[in-house]
């Protein structure tokens, strides 16, 4: 298990190489978007699924969202976020991402997690999954996260702090005012929509 400060995390990621750190919810595989391909190749993703842009502020996600659905957004991401919500929107005709789903959306989150925050408000909004080979269990702490993906360097300092081990609830952008579930999970859909 390699642990990294956030400075030596900020240098392997812009070299292209991901990262591991907590989050609120279960432990994140990142890296900065253009590399995206290297979290499908590590986890061993199928290419057709979409993965989530993590930011640290709203300001610093709100330029990916399609003005079709930006008051909806806003209205949503000022309520539950930092938090475990995740946001899927028509992403913006001018962003051009390598990981958005087929009809062209992208799911946004902010953790509550200030050690993500700190890290993603210096290298700017990140391409994250969990951090997990794909179809198995997502492990919780860092020893054993390490275990699973023995090759990515986490982001200390080790221990982190205790994750929910529950998703977010992803909710998806219908039309104006609409909004349908996808996943509940941490928080209940009856308090969001």
């Amino acid at each position: 298990m390699k642990i990294i400060s956030q400075i030596e995390a900020l240098q392997k990621l812009k070299m292209g190489k991901p990262i591991i750190f907590q989050t609120d919810t279960l432990p994140a595989i990142g890296c900065i978007p253009k590399y995206s391909e290297i979290i499908y190749k590590v986890k061993k993703r199928d290419k057709n699924k979409a993965l989530i842009l993590m930011g640290s502020e709203i300001q610093q996600v709100l330029d990916f969202v399609d003005n079709d659905a930006k008051d909806d957004f806003k209205k949503i991401a000022e309520k539950f976020w930092p938090g475990p919500l995740t946001l899927i929107i028509p992403i913006r005709k001018d962003k051009s991402l390598n990981f958005i789903s087929r009809k062209n959306t992208l799911g946004i989150r902010i953790p509550d997690s200030l050690t993500a925050r700190s890290l993603i408000l210096e290298t700017g909004p990140l391409a994250t999954s969990s951090a997990n080979i794909s179809g198995l269990n997502t492990s919780f702490d860092a020893e054993s996260v390490s275990d699973d993906l023995p090759d990515v360097d986490l982001l200390g300092p080790i221990p982190w702090e205790e994750c929910s081990g529950l998703g977010s609830t992803i909710i998806s952008w219908a039309k104006e005012g609409k909004w349908k579930l996808v996943r509940e999970g941490q928080i209940p859909i009856s308090k969001i929509i």
